[in-house]
This record gives C-alpha cells, structure tokens and sequence, in this order.
C-alpha cells in the first residue's frame, strides 16, 4: 500500500511537469497570504521551482497578512509586466481594485485555494474539494465513536476557521452536514451551545484564538464530562486547542481532527494528542496551476472539472479541484515521509525536507 501511494503520487507530479511548456521571458506573479503558515511557504516555493523550472519569471510575494499589502504587491505584479496572477487571497473580497486593473490589461486571474470573490476578473479556481475536506473529518469523528451503533451520548465541540475565507464555510458545512443528523438524535451534545458557523469561526486561523476560546469552552466541562470529539477544521485551530487540553482538562482525550499535516500538529499526532488531519499534497496543486498557467499561454483550452459551484457573488468561476485524504497514526508515513513530502529526524518526528 505504501509503494502505491507514494508511485500515485510520483504520477501526479510527472503528469504536472510533463504539462509545463517552456516559457522563455513569461512573467507570473504569485500572491501568498503569510509566512505564517507552514503551508503557504510550502504552495509559494512549489510554484516558483516549477515555474522557473519551466523557464517563466517569477515574482513570488508575500502579505504578511495584510490586506493592503496584498492589494499593493498583486498590483504591482500587474503593472510590472505579469500576463498572469495567482492569487491566495488573505480575505477574498478585498482585492476589487486588482482585479480591476488586471481585467483591464488582460491579465488572466487564478484564486489558488481561495475564492476571489465579488469579481469578474477571476478566470479560474484551483483548490482542493474543500467541501470533501469537512466530509472526510466528520466521516472520521462518526467511525471512531461509531454513531449509527454506539448509544452515545457523546460530547463535541467545534472549532471553524476564518471567517474571511471562503473555504471556511465549505469545511465546516461538509462536517456538520454529516453530523447534524446525530445532533438532531441527541448521541452528540454540543455543551458550549456553540454550533452556528459565526460562533465556532477563528478569524485569521489563529491557534491563540482558538486557544483562548477552548478554554473558555472548558469551563462548562469542570463537572468531570469528558469531550469524546473535537471537531478542528484545520491544524492551527487544532493546535489552540490542543494547547488549552493539556493546561485545562483532566478527563479522557478527545477525538480531535485537522488539516494541512502541519509539522507541528504531526508531532501531536504521533504523540497520541490529534487523531488525525487531511492531507492536501499541495505538490498535486502547484503542478495543476503551473499546468493550467501553460495552458493559458498557449490558447489551449484549460483544465476544469467544476463548473457550477464555485460562484463568488458576480461569477461561478471554472475550477479544477484536487481530492483530499486523510492521515492519521496507520498511513501518515506512506502519505508523508515516502512520498518524500517530509523526512524524519533524528527523534521519528517529521521535519520540512530541504
């Protein structure tokens, strides 16, 4: 099984790289949100190899989370001569004028991860089924508390992202949409009374945030009930909470999930404290925009395989996404370290390969 995942994901690779075409004195520009996350580091250094790689100019920037820093830096990338943009948005309605300018000099648009909302300058969405990614987490808290057999009650608590970015609410939607149905039986009780979306977000994807709002949700568990599930949409949010656990609660762990693999949280992992987290192979990603960059540039016809779903309140962008899966203590080795995504230290715990 390990070999198979790891010849999948050579595959994927191969068939991004063989899509590339040579790009002699092309410019793109690439927008990140932060450094902050492990991962954009990660989507931002993918593209740019692969990119020049392929013989474009590259001019990689990041926001540091500031939105007008990302207005400023995608602006300019326009104006300096990229013929294409590709987008992380730090919130997706807030780069209007950009988006502006880059329909008005032709400049083809790609919201990589995040929608671009609110404009008709987007040309294409490339993500992963950020909807799949709430399904597999909710599917997962339903097989370990096994839901349709065991009697339950079960305690959960929810932890969504921010509410600035548009994949937040499709994360949250997917997992709660598989686990309504046992909130609506009463086998899973929500004690904080915190469900809604608006009341679970962490803006930013903060883990203090959610740090700081765990512990305030442990104060309804000092009559000695245990958490059984903690649903996390991402790994900094998982973080946060995991911290609060091991400063505020005595009682039985918790099923908590994540996303992303974060070095940090694979740690966790492997030290029992997160069950598990969706792995994005952003690789897969960066090779299908790259892939679909050339497209562009030739006049072909560019890869979608969604049409319909992704309206960002003035267009449904045509999107390609990319399937997520899950890595927990049984495949996260197979997944991770032999597909060469990270390698292992000397003390077994994964670390960024160089």
């Amino acid at each position: 099984m390990k070999k198979f995942v790891a010849i999948l994901m050579a595959l994927c690779l191969v068939l991004g790289a063989c899509a590339m075409v040579s790009a002699e004195g092309e410019k793109v520009g690439i927008s990140m949100p932060t450094k902050d996350l492990q991962r954009w580091n990660q989507d931002g250094s993918y593209m740019e190899a692969m990119f020049i790689e392929a013989g474009y100019e590259v001019d990689l920037q990041y926001a540091a989370n500031d939105e007008q820093q990302q207005l400023n830096q995608v602006t300019n990338m326009i104006n300096n001569g990229c013929k294409v943009v590709i987008i992380a948005a730090i919130t997706g309605d807030a780069l209007g004028n950009a988006l502006d300018l880059a329909k008005e000099k032709g400049v083809a648009v790609i919201a990589y991860d995040r929608l671009l909302m609110e404009s008709d300058a987007v040309s294409y969405y490339a993500t992963f089924d950020n909807y799949m990614v709430g399904t597999v987490q909710g599917e997962y808290i339903k097989k370990e508390l096994d839901l349709d057999n065991a009697e339950g009650p079960f305690n959960l608590e929810i932890t969504a992202g921010d509410p600035g970015d548009n994949n937040a609410g499709y994360f949250y939607q997917g997992a709660i949409d598989v686990l309504q149905p046992y909130m609506d039986a009463g086998k899973l009780i929500v004690k904080s009374g915190e469900i809604e979306f608006a009341k679970v977000a962490t803006p930013g994807w903060k883990s203090e945030t959610a740090q700081n709002r765990a512990n305030a949700i442990l104060a309804n568990y000092d009559d000695g009930s245990n958490i059984d599930a903690w649903l996390c949409s991402n790994d900094s949010t998982a973080l946060g909470v995991i911290n609060a656990l091991e400063d505020n609660y005595d009682g039985e762990w918790p099923i908590i999930t994540g996303q992303d693999c974060d070095v940090a949280t694979m740690a966790k992992m492997i030290d029992g404290k997160q069950a598990m987290s969706v792995f994005k192979d952003t690789r897969t990603l960066a090779a299908q925009v790259v892939k679909m960059v050339g497209q562009i540039f030739k006049g072909e016809e560019v890869d979608v395989n969604d049409t319909t779903t992704y309206n960002n309140g003035k267009i449904t962008v045509p999107s390609f996404l990319c399937e997520p899966v899950f890595a927990n203590l049984d495949n996260w080795q197979a997944l991770l370290i032999d597909s060469g995504y990270y390698v292992l230290n000397d003390a077994g715990y994964p670390v960024v390969a160089e």
